[in-house]
């Protein structure tokens, strides 16, 4: 079986790599609507199991929208892929500004973020101008933004309004560029088989999110719950409840340490081997899940438990930054340690 898969041309493993996906996806997905629809039949858990099932389930369906999101980049080439995240980029600095208040006087830079920078940042992708698209948006738009916002003469909370903007360029514009731009990385014996390296980076960073808050929700803390010993040891306070109330030390942990080990066994699909894997999926969820963190801080500051509030889209986007958050946060940081690591 091995060898036969390794007899394959690199489009058809992507392709057999993919289906086995969805394949799972595809049962877990079936199993999970079994056992709703029993449920709302005839009742046989507590609510809380209802509630912990219905969280599942928009993780799962949050899975499917990643690999769907990345089967279509895949199928469609290089081209069409960095379009579409392009449209992600615009739909989530949608969602973001659409819940950051603007005056008038914001106009100008708005409309230098959406349809001069974001335009800008994805073709100096698409071209692979790395050594410029790194710094585009950190020095020039950095520099550039502001000015547009002192020419509309319009110096109310200037620094508040300029940072916000500022900060929603470079999650959802700068973070997410560098999802696309992993496509051209070029390593010598692995041509054509990019998109395995973009499957890697998406798969680790949502297994981590997945372990924590399962482990996280299935062992909520509860002072006055004395159950077994090793019950008890993953039975944390929340760190930063005023943040997150699913964040503690013990959960994070153990779903950096599953996630890391799936992306060392998954080391065959990349030009990494067994420990660089593991070493570049840590890395990768130490960032996606500090910068899922960070994003959840936000959402407490705007009053709102998602950005599209209880799946009503009212930012248009359908809380489509809630499912991208991560990523926004673990790819550049993925990107620039590859490259520096391995020097392409």
């Amino acid at each position: 079986m091995n060898q036969f898969l390794r007899d394959l041309s690199p489009a058809h493993q992507v392709a057999a790599l993919f289906l086995l996906v969805f394949g799972v996806l595809a049962i877990v997905s079936t199993v999970t609507f079994l056992i709703s629809l029993r449920e709302r039949r005839n009742a046989m858990h507590s609510e809380s199991w209802r509630r912990e099932l219905k969280v599942f389930q928009q993780l799962l369906s949050t899975t499917w929208f990643m690999v769907v999101m990345f089967w279509i980049g895949w199928a469609l080439g290089e081209g069409v892929a960095t379009l579409l995240f392009a449209l992600i980029s615009f739909l989530a600095l949608r969602e973001f500004i659409t819940l950051s208040p603007t005056r008038r006087g914001d106009h100008r830079s708005l409309i230098l973020a959406f349809f001069v920078v974001l335009p800008i940042q994805f073709i100096l992708v698409a071209t692979a101008r790395f050594d410029l698209f790194t710094v585009f948006i950190p020095v020039y738009v950095f520099l550039a933004i502001p000015v547009v916002s002192a020419l509309s003469n319009d110096p109310h909370q200037f620094l508040e309004r300029n940072a916000k903007l500022q900060w929603g360029i470079t999650v959802c514009v700068y973070g997410m560029s560098h999802v696309p731009a992993l496509l051209l990385l070029s390593f010598p014996g692995f041509e054509g088989k990019s998109a395995f390296l973009v499957f890697f980076l998406v798969f680790v960073v949502q297994t981590c999110m997945v372990v924590q808050h399962l482990i996280a929700r299935r062992f909520a803390y509860s002072p006055l719950d004395a159950g077994p010993r090793m019950w008890r040891w993953l039975q944390r306070e929340p760190f930063a409840p005023n943040v997150s109330r699913s964040f503690n030390w013990v959960s994070w942990a153990v779903g950096m340490a599953i996630a890391s080990v799936v992306g060392a066994l998954m080391s065959f699909i990349t030009p990494f081997g067994y420990g660089q894997a593991l070493a570049m999926s840590l890395i990768a969820c130490v960032a996606g899940s500090m910068g899922h963190l960070v994003m959840k801080a936000l959402k407490r500051d705007r009053g709102i438990p998602n950005w599209g509030p209880k799946g009503m889209g009212v930012t248009g986007a359908n809380g489509l930054l809630d499912r991208v958050d991560a990523l926004c946060f673990a790819a550049p940081v993925f990107f620039h340690s590859v490259r520096w690591y391995f020097g392409v």
